[in-house]
Order: structure tokens, then sequence, then C-alpha cells
């Protein structure tokens, strides 16, 4: 009974986690370059339960008439202890584009992330809505510079016309009417989307030993990614978490009434 209790309490513990999860999709619907996080659940280590009391041959109810099914208890089968929020994995897949006509706006398709200059260090991103800040530096939404690949920001000269950018991120425009190529943003992938985690404001970090290679994919301009997360199918899945939180508080309810029967009324036979 006990460990009854203790399954369904973890199961509404690994719900709230998913919860969480899925809220925090719903929050980010609308952000550039965001890619859902999925709750991914694991099953604790099931318990082999055996009929112990027929290792006495006294009362050994597996033999009759001399015949015996051996020495060993019999297995009755496994039970289970629940399960637990393993890790929350994010989905990689393409969001879907969004044309703006801002020269600066840049998507990313396929394979691929910008490099942007925190206090922290570099960090990786897939939001492209870049804009030039009053000081011809390329910066992101959070006045983040974004990084080149000679890992210094872009500068964009204040005369510079017909911005171009290329698909692997090569920026020219016209400057005093000659044509010149003003830089390359750093574009890079990694081998395994494993060796980026998320950091918070729609930023990536690497883990120890990583190492960034060129990307794969390609940039396409005067375009946004939007968010892989959908409002409906979060909003079911968000609904059916809420009717298994419901089942596992109705059954710590259910076993909570038999053990208080079972302490205050059968105690007392």
């Amino acid at each position: 009974m006990w460990r009854g209790l203790y399954t369904a309490g973890a199961g509404m513990i690994q719900e709230t986690q998913r919860t969480d999860t899925i809220a925090n999709n719903l929050a980010n619907v609308n952000t550039t370059g965001y890619k859902r996080d999925v709750a991914v659940s694991s099953e604790f280590e099931p318990m082999l339960i055996r009929r112990i009391n027929d290792k006495d041959m006294r009362s050994d109810v597996t033999s009759f008439k001399g015949f015996s099914l051996g020495g060993n208890p019999p297995v009755v089968g496994t039970l289970g202890l629940g399960s637990e929020i393993a890790e929350i994995a994010t989905d990689h897949s393409q969001g879907m584009f969004e044309s703006t006509g801002n020269p600066y706006d840049v998507a990313i398709s396929g394979e691929g992330y910008f490099e942007i200059q925190t206090p922290q260090g570099v960090r990786y991103t897939r939001d492209g809505a870049f804009f030039r800040s009053r000081t011809g530096v390329l910066e992101n939404v959070r006045g983040q510079a974004v990084l080149g690949t000679n890992g210094q920001p872009i500068t964009i000269p204040a005369d510079a016309e017909s911005v171009s950018i290329g698909a692997k991120g090569e920026i020219t425009a016209r400057v005093q009417g000659a044509v010149q190529q003003l830089g390359q943003l750093a574009f890079v992938q990694f081998n395994d989307r494993r060796a980026v985690l998320k950091q918070g404001d729609n930023l990536y970090y690497p883990q120890a030993g990583a190492q960034p290679q060129p990307a794969t994919g390609t940039i396409e301009q005067g375009m946004l990614e939007r968010a892989n997360a959908n409002v409906v199918s979060e909003m079911v899945e968000l609904i059916n978490n809420y009717r298994i939180y419901e089942a596992g508080s109705k059954s710590v309810t259910t076993q909570d009434a038999m053990l208080d029967k079972s302490v205050n009324e059968v105690g007392k036979l």
C-alpha cells in the first residue's frame, strides 16, 4: 500500500514537470527560431516478485505427490515502481519561414547556428532577427554583437546601400557606388545536436569539448524562422497531462482511504 502511494506520487511529480515543459513551449510560440522541448520519461527499475513462502517444502503448494517445481520460490512477475523524467530533450525540427522584407533578418534552412558575443562568451542561436545599431555593429534584439568568421563583430557602414546576405552568410553592400564585401556571418553546426544546450534568451552554450564545424544549411535573407511549437498540439498535450495527473491524484486518495481503514478498523479486530 505504501509502495502504491509512492508510485502514484512519482507519476504526479513527473506530470508536473511535463506540464512546466509544455507551458514553456506555449510561452515561446512567437519566439523566433525557438525549438520546443519534450519531457522524456524513464521507468524505475521494476521489482521481481517471488512467492517466498513456497520455499518451505512443508507448505510447498507447488509440490504434489512427491513432484515439485523445484526448491527456488516461483516467480510471480514484476512490480513497477513508477517513473521519472529522464531528460528534457530539444526537438530540432525545422520551423516555418515568415517573410519580413528586412534585409538584416535571416533564417536558417537546415542545420546551423549563428554566433553571438555575450558576457558569458560565445553563444549560438537560430534567431536571425538582427539590426544595425547606431554604431554600425550588427546586433540581435538584446543588443549582443553578431560575430563574423574572424571572431569579431560585423560592422555595417552608415552609407551602405543594398545590403545582401548570401546563402553562407557573405555580406555585401554598395558603398560609395562600389560593391564591397563587409564580412561573413559565422555560420556553424555541431556533429552532435546534444553538443549544445539551452541557456535561456534563445541562446545555446556548447558542452565541454564541442567543436563547431561549417554549417551545411543555407541562409535565407529577409526571412525569419518561426518556433516549431504548435499551439493546438501543445494544448492537446497539456489537457492529456492534466488527466493523467488527475488519475494519479485519485489513486493517492483511494490508497490513503484504504490505508486509513486498515489501520483504524481492521486493526481493532
